[in-house]
């Protein structure tokens, strides 16, 4: 499926939509990959996906920390949302210190990790991949499995 988004207002809402769909796995961690270019909006689009689940901190991009936990309220479907920044990976042997193992075993977890493709050789099959791609200032959202 593809979606074309032409404002933040409206990518918000897409980001929003997804995250309503979500419902764990029941063998492990939802994984979500997310895909695109520099300031494509991955890290934007999860900010939006926590919202939805009403995480209070600040989401930001864990690019230097790599990894950031946050726990969801009491009735969430997910009890913790997981953001991975993998661009500063070189494979997924660096998975394993994150306790990235440990993550995916949990089905009330969901983890949105960005730069798929650096740690690829470790992932299992999301259960939702999401590329990202900007023209201007439209923002097509393509996701897949």
């Amino acid at each position: 499926m593809e979606k074309t988004v032409h404002t933040l207002e409206e990518f918000n809402a897409e980001a929003a939509r997804f995250a309503g769909a979500l419902t764990p796995q029941p063998s492990g961690a939802t994984l979500v990959t997310l895909s695109g270019d520099l300031g494509a909006g991955k890290t934007a689009f999860t900010k939006a996906v926590a919202a939805l689940f009403s995480v209070e901190e600040i989401v930001t991009s864990p690019t230097f920390v790599l990894e950031k936990i946050y726990a969801l309220p009491e009735g969430s479907r997910f009890k913790r949302l997981v953001h991975i920044d993998a661009y500063r990976l070189l494979s997924g042997a660096e998975l394993p210190p994150l306790g990235f193992e440990e993550i995916m075993k949990d089905a009330r977890t969901i983890v949105f990790l960005e730069w798929p493709e650096k740690v690829r050789d470790a992932l299992p099959k999301p259960a939702v991949a999401i590329s990202i791609t900007v023209s201007g200032d439209i923002r097509t959202i393509t996701y897949g499995s």
